[in-house]
């Protein structure tokens, strides 16, 4: 059987004793670096998570500018090309009066020979109607 006596009293404070000083110097202590080692991780991943934000809102500010930049690049792209389009229309435009202006010169230089060919047939043609008339009629027509 079990006899309850004075020992049982002694095993008592014996582990009383015992789990105080353990509180202090093993729980405590262990506890303490625990609480640090939770508290560094949770620091950590406080700190990993804005980080993670700043990546993201840089990526997405990033991803925006280069948006913005491609839109702009079509716009001057298309800007550029309307010019080259209007400069051409311009330039086909002068040639266009340029050949214009040369063919008005080209009739008029032609109708200007043209007559001064009809002239020039006329008293040919007039000299010879004479020169046949005198060698036909056998003497000088004047």
């Amino acid at each position: 059987m079990i006899d309850l006596d004075i020992t049982l009293l002694v095993q008592i404070i014996n582990f009383l004793v015992l789990m105080f000083i353990l509180n202090i110097v093993l729980y405590k202590p262990l506890m303490n670096i625990m609480e640090e080692r939770q508290r560094r991780i949770d620091e950590t991943n406080n700190e990993a998570r804005i980080l993670e934000e700043t990546i993201e809102k840089k990526i997405a500010d990033y991803e925006e500018r280069l948006r913005q930049a491609r839109s702009e690049a079509v716009e001057q792209r298309e800007e550029i090309k309307q010019q080259g389009v209007d400069a051409a229309k311009g330039i086909l435009a002068q040639a266009r009066n340029e050949v214009s202006e040369m063919i008005q010169g080209f009739k008029a230089k032609v109708e200007s020979e043209k007559e001064e060919a009809l002239k020039t047939l006329k008293r040919q043609t007039f000299q010879i109607a004479v020169e046949i008339a005198e060698k036909v009629l056998g003497r000088s027509v004047q």
